[in-house]
């Protein structure tokens, strides 16, 4: 008998992240229907709906962007990074996945950086022609990299080798 597959899904925002992740999860699940998978997005996102509409369970973290035009505002910023970080832990402790997949957005950055952490191997999806922020600096931490164009920008990750 196969051990079982626990898989934690993060990242969203936008649907741009959010079907991809969706779509990585059926696909899973088409191939390991026993396998356990945990969705981890923005609180008050979009993902918060879509996932558990597609029959997913997700938990939600309080993570924002920063506000580039308005300095101030990241005080608030910070505390919520810090705050993430922390209930990303306990999400991982407590379920204890095999395998990260980050599909891009704020949430995805805090979860992968304390699967990396913990020595989980974490795989980036990267569905857009140009990595955004957060795949950027996780890039240094994956152990895969996924692309969804042939003709994809390498150079807009920073890593030596995909």
């Amino acid at each position: 008998m196969e051990q079982e597959l626990r898989v934690i899904i993060s990242g969203g925002g936008t649907g741009g992240h959010i079907f991809p992740a969706i779509s990585i999860a059926n696909a899973i699940k088409a191939k390991r229907p026993d396998a356990k998978l945990l969705f981890v997005g923005a609180l008050g996102r979009m993902e918060m709906q879509r996932v558990p509409a597609a029959g997913y369970e997700i938990k939600g973290l309080p993570i924002a962007g920063f506000d580039r035009k308005h300095l101030l505002k990241n005080v608030v910023v910070l505390y919520k990074i810090w705050k993430s970080q922390h209930m990303a832990r306990k999400i991982i402790r407590d379920f204890k996945p095999m395998v990260a997949v980050g599909v891009g957005g704020f949430a995805s950055g805090p979860t992968l950086n304390v699967c990396a952490s913990k020595g989980i191997p974490c795989l980036i999806q990267e569905q857009n022609s140009y990595a955004g922020v957060t795949n950027k600096l996780l890039s240094k931490k994956a152990s895969k990299i996924c692309v969804a164009y042939e003709a994809w920008n390498a150079s807009s990750l920073p890593r030596k080798s995909y």
